[in-house]
This record gives structure tokens, C-alpha cells and sequence, in this order.
């Protein structure tokens, strides 16, 4: 590549695409085109000496390491509450520039660079070309809309809270805002583009084919469409800088900054939605069940066989689509907390552990996850041990006291690990985030259980999130429990009932007290 004719000395390249996605297609993913890393977080630092440098959290250290050609790569493993665009301008030399391609990076981190790189004396260049996206035959969406009755309010019930003129290019956002969601892949349900609300008039931008479009409350323009319109309206329009890429802030004459009120909105739930998705996992519990017997009852079955079987199992009971990629991980491929690439040729044999991560999405448009972990005839010692650590980490912050508006899930993760502290085993790390919020997207955030700023935001009451400790060994195994829970008086409920495994559990690790709080659970 020639630095000289784009006029930088480093280049940003960045793993989501222009809606800022964090499952973007694999296809609009430049930072796998540059670096063969498959993982859905994690941008690169390409430099004029030809060295690039792959940033990952601890979800991806052992991924990245498995995909990357470590002669042309350098992996940095960002720790836990480590920030990575502080990482990338610490190797970034004084007087320099960089180059960013600014579809791809949301105004507030390009401020944020620019921050940052002000005391070296870094310029930035915006770049209209990323040069490391390939072409490629884009699929039509088609999308649907969701019924009042599984959320709980309609598209003018949402609008009404709005200041106005107000434009949203989140793409969880617009769906969330006009109920509208894509069942025809895999992996996500969000609508793709952008949304204009105005006192007098709603316009979506975008190229998903809507059914029964003349049943909408708004206008319904190509995506094309958006440059020429935003661009001459001269009133002012709120914007939240952490969604809108740097490149439509541009075209925003007066643009006004505003955090998104529908952030909020979303996290916390409609008693209709909490109700369709107390059925979700229901169902979800069944699919997963169900795989577990397939997994007990039958001898020489690969990752591959079982990540068709759950799928086939998803659909038998009433999925509509998958919210991920399965993660189906035997032994040691299990300590990869994002394993994707379920094996025909990994064997499950006996005293191998299996572990399982899954979701699905339902009529409602809302996702399911959930992790479990399983053995294979009888367990090793340290294989018990592990898993019941594990476990004793889930119940220590499923029953944590909440004080609805004020704990944060920085707090429950904080506490966690320090209760891992007290029973952490040697060589075993828990390399991750306590727990994510979940909705439209299977990652959702606020509520957050995390080291990151975005886990300061108080858990209220309808809040739905993630609870998943885990433990993780890259040359033995992992175990991830993880059930979805949401908040209802203060109090941490599961949506999930699926089942521990008694033969994983050494009940003697296990207090009076947990002992009583698994009785909630059920284990087979």
C-alpha cells in the first residue's frame, strides 16, 4: 500500500462498517480483509513501515493469536478496563498522521482522537475510501412489522417523548423506534439506515423492503436519498455523537449534540416485552435441552453436529432466526470465549466438556443468550472444580443486593471479582465483562456488568442483562454459565430455567447458603 498517495503515515482500520455495527457483515469487515482476524471487535493499526497492529480484548487474545500471521501482526491483548484508542495512539509517533475512514468511526470517538493526539501533534486526515473494504453481492432485507402487542407501545407512543427535529443512524435504534425487524438471516433482526423525525414529518432512509408498508406512520425513502435532503436543512437537528458517524455529522449544518433518549427507552422494558421474552427462553430452554439429551444420548459427535442439531432444535421450537453465531466449543477450544468455527474433526469423547452459547430470536424481534457447559461421561476433578467456582461466581451476583437506580453494573462485576479472588484457581483467568444488557441486539447497552464507564449507568426495574462468569485456561478448557436476567422490585430474576449439571457440581465447594439459592435452579 502506498502511505504517500493517501497522504498518512498510520491508517485506522476498523472491524464495523458504515452503520458502526458490532456484528457487521465478515464481508464489510476491512480489519479481517488486512489482518485474517474473524472477530467482531477489535480494530487495526496499519503503519507506513508495513507493521500492523491488531487491538483485541480479553474475549479474542487467544483467537487473534490462532488467526493471525504473527511475521506481518503484532496482537495487542488489552486487559481488562484497558481502553483501545488510548493503545493505538501510544504507537503512534508525534508529527505524524493518521488516517481514518470517517464512515466508519462515530463523531465522538473521531473527537476523541483528536484529544488524544493534540499533544503529540498528530493530524488526522479523513478518508471518503476505506481501501481494505472488497465489493461484494449485497442480500435484500425485508422487514417486518412487530405487533403493539409484543412491545408494548407503537411507533407514535415513542415519538411523542422526542424532542424534535431529532435524526438516529443506530440501527437497534430505528428498530426499536419504528417496530420494525429483519427475519431473514441469521444474527440480527435491527433494520439498516437512517431516521428523520421532525414537528411535521417522519422519513426512514433505507433499502430493507418493508411488508405491508402502507400500515406505517412515516415516509419510506431510499438510503441514496439521505445525503441531498440532510444536507440542506438548515434548522438545527440533535444528533447523539456516539451513534452518527463523523462523515453524516459533516452534513449536518447545525448539528446539536444529545445523548439518545432512546438508549434508555429500550432498556427497560415494556411489561410486554418482558412477558414475550419470559416465553422466549422458554423456548429457548427447550432447543437447548433438547440438545443436551442429543449430546448424553448418542457416541462420536462432533462441534459441527451439534451446532446443526441445536439449530434444527431452535426451529422446532418456534424460532425465528439465530441472535449469534452458535458458539459450540469442546475442551480447549472452549476457552476461547468467542469460538466460531464448530469442528467436524473435534470428537466429543468421554471426560471431554462441551460448552454451548446460544440465542434465538422469536415473533417479537427480542434476542435470547445463554451459556452451558457439558461433560461427557464422568468428569477430572479440576473439570468439577472449575465449573463449580463458576457457578458459585453466577450466584454470588445473581443474589446481589440491588438498590433499583443506584447499584451499577460496575458495582456486581467489581464485587464478583473480588469474591473470584477469594476462590480463584491457579492458570484459570476470567478474562471477560460480568454480564451485557440485551434486546433488539443481543448486546445492548445500557445496563452494562463491566470495568467499562458504560457500567457506571444505574440498574432500574425492566432492566434485562446478562449474567455470565467465567473461567478460562487456553491450553485446558473454559466454563461460562450464563443465564439472562432482569430486574423486577430491586430483586435479580433469570428469564432461563435450563438445568446445571449435578455430575459438574462438587456440592462440598458449595455453602449452606448456595446450596439454598440452587434450589431455585433446576440440576440434573
Amino acid at each position: 500500500m502506498n502511505f504517500n498517495e493517501l497522504g498518512v503515515d498510520y491508517l485506522l482500520v476498523n472491524t464495523t462498517n458504515q452503520f458502526l455495527l458490532e456484528y457487521a457483515p465478515i464481508e464489510e469487515n476491512s480489519c479481517h480483509n488486512l489482518t485474517g482476524f474473524t472477530g467482531d471487535t477489535g480494530d487495526a493499526l496499519y503503519c507506513a513501515n508495513e507493521k500492523i497492529y491488531l487491538f483485541v480484548d480479553g474475549r479474542y487474545h487467544t483467537q487473534a493469536d490462532l488467526e493471525v500471521d504473527k511475521d506481518k501482526v503484532s496482537v495487542v491483548k488489552l486487559k481488562l478496563g484497558e481502553k483501545q484508542d488510548e493503545a493505538i495512539c501510544e504507537r503512534i509517533l508525534p508529527n505524524s498522521t493518521l488516517g481514518i475512514v470517517f464512515s466508519k468511526v462515530s463523531q465522538k470517538r473521531y473527537e476523541y482522537f483528536k484529544t488524544l493526539l493534540k499533544v503529540l501533534n498528530v493530524k488526522i486526515k479523513l478518508l471518503d475510501i476505506d481501501i481494505f473494504e472488497k465489493p461484494y453481492k449485497k442480500t435484500s432485507a425485508n422487514a417486518e412489522i412487530i405487533s403493539p402487542n409484543y412491545t408494548g407501545k407503537t411507533f407514535t407512543d415513542t415519538v411523542k417523548k422526542l424532542e424534535k427535529p431529532v435524526l438516529f443512524t443506530n440501527s437497534e435504534e430505528i428498530s426499536y423506534i419504528c417496530n420494525l425487524r429483519d427475519f431473514s438471516k441469521n444474527y440480527a433482526v435491527k433494520i439498516d439506515g437512517k431516521l428523520l423525525i421532525t414537528e411535521n414529518d417522519t422519513i426512514l432512509f433505507t433499502d430493507s423492503n418493508i411488508s405491508h408498508e402502507e400500515n406505517l406512520d412515516f415516509k419510506v425513502n431510499k438510503l441514496e436519498e439521505f445525503n441531498n435532503i440532510i444536507k440542506n436543512i438548515t434548522s438545527p437537528i440533535l444528533v447523539d455523537k456516539a451513534t452518527i458517524t463523523a462523515k453524516d455529522y459533516s452534513l449536518i449544518k447545525k448539528p446539536i449534540y444529545k445523548e439518545s433518549p432512546i438508549k434508555l427507552f429500550k432498556s427497560v422494558k415494556t411489561k410486554q416485552e418482558l412477558e414475550h421474552m419470559k416465553y422466549c427462553f422458554e423456548m429457548t430452554d427447550k432447543a437447548l435441552t433438547s440438545t443436551r439429551n442429543y449430546i448424553y444420548e448418542n457416541e462420536n459427535l462432533s462441534e459441527y453436529d451439534i451446532e446443526k442439531e441445536l439449530e434444527s432444535n431452535f426451529k422446532k421450537y418456534d424460532a425465528k432466526s439465530l441472535s449469534f453465531k452458535s458458539i459450540v466449543a469442546r475442551n480447549q477450544n472452549s476457552a476461547q470465549a468467542h469460538y466460531m468455527n464448530s469442528s467436524k474433526k473435534e470428537i466429543l469423547k468421554d471426560g471431554d466438556l462441551i460448552l454451548i452459547d446460544c440465542g434465538a430470536y422469536y415473533e417479537g424481534g427480542l434476542a435470547t443468550d445463554i451459556t452451558r457447559v457439558f461433560v461427557k461421561g464422568e468428569p477430572l476433578p479440576i473439570q468439577k472444580k472449575v465449573y463449580t467456582t463458576v457457578l458459585k461466581m453466577f450466584l454470588f451476583a445473581f443474589n446481589h443486593k440491588v438498590k433499583e437506580g443506584t447499584t451499577t453494573g460496575f458495582e456486581i462485576d467489581n464485587d464478583t471479582r473480588g469474591f473470584l479472588e477469594e476462590h480463584k484457581i491457579d492458570n484459570f483467568v476470567f478474562s471477560h465483562g460480568l454480564g451485557h444488557g440485551i434486546g433488539v441486539c443481543v448486546h445492548e447497552a445500557p445496563p452494562n456488568l463491566s470495568k467499562n464507564d458504560i457500567a457506571k449507568t444505574p440498574i432500574k426495574n425492566n432492566m434485562c442483562f446478562t449474567i455470565e462468569p467465567g473461567l478460562y485456561n487456553d491450553k485446558a478448557f473454559g466454563v461460562r454459565l450464563e443465564n439472562t436476567c432482569y430486574l423486577e422490585n430491586g430483586v435479580i430474576k433469570s428469564f432461563s430455567n435450563m438445568c446445571y449439571e449435578k455430575k459438574l457440581i462438587d456440592f462440598s465447594m458449595l455453602t449452606d447458603i448456595e446450596k439454598s439459592q440452587l434450589n431455585n435452579f433446576k440440576v440434573l
